[in-house]
């Protein structure tokens, strides 16, 4: 079966709105390093409306290694208001069939289907017991406002954590386990 896999970007006060923002001086070549494994692991992305429409609008227009990944991995977007995904490989998951559809997107054979940004979709997942595996990248840094991870709605979920590492400009790299 395959694993959901979410990576997000948080200051130490929680905050995981508009990371590129805040997180230049914090990134290093091992941190992209570790991206780029999570990245390596996952054939298909799974994405809410807000992050897909920021990355439909960027991606298309931009050439290199990352951009060809980018536009060719498939995508799976959920959503309860878009009408289309129009985006290279793009799949429209509508939000009333969400659980059911992404159920069956994890029994199809393939590589992890990895999550960036999407903090809305990371929650519920995670309340859903849909989610496998959560990366928190911690930055040492205070946002003080913006869209923090966990709201008052988020719903009770255990974690195991199962690995951890501190790259050199402060970040703090945790892996938990969904249970």
């Amino acid at each position: 079966m395959r694993k959901i896999v979410a990576a997000l970007m948080m200051s130490v006060d929680g905050v995981v709105e508009a990371p590129e923002k805040w997180t230049g001086p914090y990134f290093s070549p091992e941190l992209g390093q570790a991206v780029g494994s999570m990245m390596a692991a996952q054939d298909a992305m799974l994405l809410g409306r807000v992050t897909y429409d920021g990355f439909a609008a960027h991606w298309p227009q931009q050439v290199g290694e990352m951009a060809d990944t980018m536009n060719g991995t498939a995508k799976y977007v959920v959503s309860g208001t878009l009408e289309s995904a129009d985006w290279q490989n793009a799949t429209l998951i509508r939000r009333d069939r969400a659980a059911a559809e992404i159920t069956e997107l994890k029994q199809r054979p393939g590589k992890n289907i990895g999550m960036t940004g999407s903090a809305t979709l990371v929650a519920w997942l995670l309340g859903e017991r849909l989610l496998d595996e959560l990366h928190l990248l911690v930055f040492p840094v205070v946002v003080g406002g913006g869209k923090r991870l966990f709201d008052g709605d988020a719903s009770p979920a255990a974690l195991t954590l199962a690995h951890f590492e501190a790259y050199g400009t402060g970040v703090v790299h945790l892996t938990y386990h969904a249970k």
